[in-house]
């Protein structure tokens, strides 16, 4: 089937407005890129990301765009006359919502919900692994099989920080470890561990997401809430989250941001059992000495380092 890609160009000011026109005219399920709120974001979520991509800046620079799809068929460009006419007034109404010019492109595609999935195949990672999309089918051979819903949230095993910690859990993991996972994402850290061996893993987020995303993607494994229990919650901001918590883990992982990781340094030992291991990721490149430094001051000996492209991990003790 093919579909028309709508764009219309606005401000800031004017994505209220136009959304509102279009849901007027039974036009919604629309995506919106605002530069604003993308800075704005950035800006009050700083201490959860170290770095943002170039080409992502250069797409959202100067950017209030909402898009929507319709069918081309009848129906749909009956529908595109309403919108242009409805523009065409919006237009010599306000003066102050930008362009207003939408634009067209034709997409051949009959599924273009899903179409995002043909990047994501089998993995392999490290010597044992094998991250399997739940829609592929793969002969695991003699890897531990981990089988993940990319769609869910952040968290494939495909960036450098993910594949660091999964391969440094290749060689912790030894079979029936007490796993705390900070910053679990989807999941896949707390699954590996528990595919690769370890008794019982506790994953935290702030993130309430996370929770139905880590629950699902532990499902796909055959793991239920006996092994795998989800807390949401801010060990470093909330003192019950911080109690329910509690310590006494063999093995604790962080793949979060390099600032997170220095704050929550001076916990780590509280966290551990005596001989436990801390796991730490999602440091860039020119903060990993800072890091260090903090992991040093707290304790904590760095028994080995791990980089990928650009990326650190520290394996404590």
């Amino acid at each position: 089937m093919r579909w028309l890609e709508v764009h219309i160009d606005t401000n800031h000011a004017g994505l209220d407005t136009v959304q509102a026109m279009l849901s007027g005219l039974d036009v919604d399920g629309v995506m919106i890129e605002d530069e604003e709120e993308f800075q704005d974001f950035l800006e009050n979520n700083h201490d959860y990301w170290d770095y943002v991509d170039e080409d992502l800046e250069r797409h959202m620079a100067g950017r209030s765009r909402i898009t929507f799809y319709l069918e081309a068929r009848e129906a749909g460009f009956a529908k595109l006359g309403e919108v242009r006419l409805a523009l065409e007034g919006l237009k010599q109404e306000r003066r102050d919502l930008g362009t207003l010019l939408m634009t067209l492109e034709d997409v051949e595609d009959a599924d273009w919900e899903n179409n995002w999935k043909q990047y994501y195949k089998p993995m392999e990672i490290g010597e044992r692994l094998l991250v399997i999309p739940q829609w592929e089918e793969a002969d695991p051979g003699n890897r531990v099989p981990i089988y993940l819903d990319p769609g869910l949230t952040f968290g494939t095993g495909a960036h450098a920080t993910t594949r660091l910690c999964l391969t440094a859990l290749e060689t912790l993991v030894r079979g029936g470890e007490r796993v705390l996972d900070l910053g679990c994402g989807s999941g896949i850290l707390s699954v590996a561990a528990l595919r690769l061996g370890a008794g019982s893993a506790l994953a935290v987020d702030i993130d309430d997401k996370c929770r139905t995303a880590a629950r699902e993607n532990a499902g796909l494994n055959g793991i239920g809430p006996d092994r795998l229990d989800i807390l949401v919650g801010n060990l470093l901001t909330d003192g019950a989250a911080a109690e329910k918590i509690g310590g006494g883990y063999d093995l604790v992982l962080a793949n979060i941001v390099a600032d997170v990781i220095i704050a929550l340094a001076p916990r780590v030992q509280g966290l551990l059992s005596p001989g436990g291991t801390f796991l730490c990721s999602g440091i860039i490149e020119g903060r990993a000495d800072e890091v260090a430094a903090a992991l040093n001051a707290a304790g904590l000996e760095i028994r080995e380092r791990r980089e990928d492209n650009g990326w650190y991990a520290f394996t404590c003790q």
